[in-house]
């Protein structure tokens, strides 16, 4: 849903937040038995406090991104796609990145959005501790709530370094991920958008 996320990062200065998390983060790695003292790691905690403030910021913004929309004066009720958008975010089960491109489309009714609105909407959700599963669902419900579109379908297609890096170690995995509402649930409408992201982008 929209409501506003329980787990958002609290208010405060930034250089409190980096100072306390590159704390735990030297204890991390003294758990490790990592020499502090090697100059190689001058500075590892604070630049991976920093990365992490980085890496959430979609949780420091409140419920949902803050897109504006517009009338639809053309009644243009044919299907808008983005393709190709990239991403970055982090997998909530063993804080390692997961990466790839999204496609998002929708048929509107009365509102549209513009199209660099698109990636914004992507990046706020994909910047948290996330899954790939999760951040799909939650673009697609975000559109569907805040256009109230004819149909919206969002398409993620990702690199998980946590499959890549551990456990059975599938080097260059790509996991695809799809959520839809309204009239993509007819297939022929599905048909269209897949047929669409097949073609070449010399139109």
């Amino acid at each position: 849903g929209l409501s506003r996320d329980d787990n958002a990062i609290p208010q405060g200065r930034d250089d409190q937040i980096v100072s306390r998390v590159a704390e735990h983060m030297a204890a991390v790695m003294q758990e490790l038995n990592l020499d502090l003292s090697d100059p190689k790691y001058n500075g590892t905690p604070e630049r991976v406090a920093k990365m992490y403030l980085e890496m959430f910021h979609g949780l420091r913004e409140g419920s949902a991104p803050k897109v504006t929309t517009f009338p639809n004066e053309e009644d243009y009720h044919h299907m808008v796609i983005e393709r190709e958008i990239p991403f970055y975010s982090m997998c909530a089960h063993h804080f390692v990145p997961f990466y790839g491109h999204a496609h998002i489309a929708y048929i509107p009714e009365a509102n549209i959005v513009g199209l660099s609105k698109l990636p914004r909407i992507l990046e706020f959700y994909a910047k948290r501790p996330q899954l790939q599963e999760r951040l799909t669902e939650q673009v697609a419900e975000f559109l569907w709530h805040k256009l109230e579109p004819q149909g919206v379908m969002v398409v993620i297609e990702a690199r998980p370094l946590c499959v890549e890096m551990r456990g059975v170690k599938k080097a260059g995995a790509l996991t695809t991920t799809s959520a839809l509402r309204g009239c993509f649930a007819d297939r022929k409408v599905r048909e269209e958008f897949l047929a669409l992201l097949q073609r070449q982008t010399a139109w």
